[in-house]
């Protein structure tokens, strides 16, 4: 297993390496963000260690291209920074998972070997289907250029189908994911978002985006 380390501490970059290896890792060390950026591009990585506050580009940048550019091999983002505010934009960005300095070099080692595992799978920082997109860290929802006024429920329904990717869901799924808490109400609940979610994302666009599976569930489908 081949891991990249970007970071800029180069006393900690070479106890990383060492230690990654001594755990079996061959590893390769950047300590700028644009030397990290260029050897996740030219070589195929079981995982990428990023540190946030880099030389040339910070991390948020460095794991920003990678996705967009298509590079979805797992990133754990190593920083000081402990906010959770920057902790919430490294995971909108694309980061797999986020570790504050200082940190257990045993739960780092577990972390990455649990990326590996999990290992590289498309995850876009946009969601989308067809010209409707959803921004999971802006929370913004656009049909083509118009940008559409959702409430928090109605967006979290439309976040989660667009997240099952063209799966039909049940109406128990939406209430286990969409809804907080022990639900104890009707699921005729989930009948009434859908269609205020088609009046609003779907029916003045002459869309049917959002379908319903007769006895099983709803579906959102790109081409609708």
């Amino acid at each position: 297993m081949r891991v990249l380390v970007v970071e800029d501490e180069e006393g900690l970059a070479e106890g990383l390496r060492k230690g990654l290896e001594a755990e079996g890792f061959a590893t390769d060390i950047a300590v700028t963000g644009t030397d990290g950026l260029w050897m996740a591009r030219e070589h195929p990585y079981d995982a990428i260690v990023l540190d946030l506050m880099l030389p040339g580009l910070n991390g948020y940048r460095v794991c920003a291209t990678l996705r967009d550019e298509g590079v979805w091999t797992p990133i754990l983002m190593l920083t000081a920074k402990d906010g959770e505010f920057d902790e919430a934009e490294a995971l909108d960005t694309g980061a797999d998972d986020y570790v504050t300095k200082p940190f257990s070099y045993v739960a780092l080692v577990a972390r990455i070997r649990a990326l590996i595992r999990r290992g590289a799978f498309e995850r876009p920082a946009i969601l989308q289907a067809g010209d409707l997109r959803f921004d999971p860290g802006t929370r913004q929802v656009f049909r083509g250029d118009a940008e559409l006024n959702l409430t928090a429920r109605e967006t979290a329904l439309l976040e989660f189908l667009l997240r099952r990717g063209g799966d039909v869901v049940s109406k128990t799924d939406i209430i286990d994911h969409v809804w907080e808490g022990e639900f104890d109400g009707s699921l005729n609940i989930v009948e009434v978002y859908i269609r205020h979610l088609r009046n609003k994302v779907d029916r003045p666009f002459g869309r049917s985006t959002i379908q319903t599976v007769r006895g099983a569930g709803y579906r959102l489908s790109a081409d609708g």
